[in-house]
């Protein structure tokens, strides 16, 4: 029960804190916060704490090696953006997201190779991405509805991940966990709401971020097993701090 509430309350929690910081902020930090590991964290935590750090631990190097997925599924909605309107475009990165999944999954390949591979991928399509022109912008208001839905389907992902782990195994598992639904959801409202600069500007923040993300993975993946759930959370915490604090001083120096 403890173990259910901790779903149910810290994860819709840090997703509507995202959000708010976001809205304030505008998309580039909203993105940037959204690489967070505001999910995978609490997924590999209560993988840990249900099935034992050898399954976290496993699941986290599977979680790393689909960040070629997201990655996949960044530049394709980033180079789709600017000709299709949301729906279309997430259609089409989603379906890229997945064939790379599929080609992944029987795939594993060793960790500190595997680590610089993830970054290289995030390093070529943050440059990549096409500039934001002023002409890309339009004007809707929030509804109201949009914060109650993502805090809704992130908590429902990680209820059906870390119900579905043992029947998935910890690699497949680890692959999707990187699904981009956080990442859809805030570059798809964006992109509704303010044309495809803005969507391109939460993929800019996200993507500065993601160092740090697949970072904290690979801290875990290598830690956790060896120096067990508490030492390997405190040091991939502070590997996370230490990186997002200085992405956020790049990307706000970027910005303006």
């Amino acid at each position: 029960m403890s173990l259910l509430l901790l779903k149910l309350i810290l994860t819709p929690t840090l997703i509507y804190a995202a959000s708010m910081v976001g809205r304030k902020w505008g998309d580039a930090i909203s993105g940037w916060m959204v690489a967070l590991p505001l999910t995978t964290g609490p997924i590999t935590l209560l993988l840990a704490l249900t099935h034992g750090v050898a399954f976290a631990a496993s699941s986290a190097a599977g979680t790393l090696t689909g960040g070629l997925s997201l990655a996949a599924f960044v530049l394709v909605y980033a180079r789709l953006a600017p000709r299709w309107s949301w729906l279309p475009t997430l259609f089409a990165a989603t379906a890229v997201f997945a064939l790379i999944t599929a080609l992944l999954e029987p795939v594993t390949l060793p960790l500190v190779p595997l680590w610089a591979a993830v970054l290289a991928a995030f390093f070529i399509v943050l440059r990549a991405l096409p500039n934001e022109n002023s002409n890309m912008l339009s004007e809707s208001p929030p509804g109201r509805w949009d914060i109650p839905l993502r805090m809704i389907l992130a908590t429902g992902f990680v209820l059906a991940i870390t119900g579905l782990a043992p029947a998935l195994g910890p690699h497949l598992t680890g692959l999707l966990v990187p699904f981009p639904l956080f990442t859809a959801t805030f570059a798809a409202f964006a992109h509704y709401q303010h044309g495809p600069a803005a969507a391109l500007k939460v993929f800019r923040g996200l993507l500065m971020g993601l160092f740090a993300y697949a970072s904290f993975l690979f801290t875990l993946a290598l830690l956790l097993e060896q120096a067990g759930i508490g030492t390997a959370f405190a040091i991939a915490i502070l590997v996370v701090c230490v990186m997002q604090g200085i992405s956020l001083w790049l990307l706000r120096r970027r910005i303006g």
